[in-house]
């Protein structure tokens, strides 16, 4: 088992939990949820490394969302942000960002 964790904000805020409030669609919000689930049960057959030690998680619905998270520890995920695929190559950029921001602020 993997202990799926959220990343945070310097002010608090958790952008992943926020974009996935503010999806309108519930039968997709539930299909992301099951996507974490299954992640948690370390089934990664829908994860698809990124480079910086970011990976995504790709969901066949609508308009193709995307989870995006990085492994901290042996057994932890970090859920960073979320998007679909018109906003793909920006979300990429962002959930980078907040890995490398993680580590840095994990490391003091």
């Amino acid at each position: 088992m993997y202990k799926i964790d959220h990343y945070l904000l310097e002010s608090g805020t958790d952008p992943f939990e926020k974009w996935l409030k503010e999806l309108k669609d519930i039968r997709a919000r539930a299909k992301i949820n099951v996507k974490i689930d299954r992640l948690s049960m370390g089934n990664f057959s829908s994860s698809k490394p990124l480079g910086d030690g970011v990976s995504e998680i790709k969901i066949d619905y609508g308009p193709g969302y995307r989870v995006y998270y990085g492994q901290s520890g042996k057994f932890v995920i970090l859920l960073l942000c979320g998007g679909d695929k018109d906003t793909q190559e920006e979300d990429i950029e962002i959930a980078k960002d907040y890995w490398t921001d993680f580590k840095r602020r994990s490391a003091l």
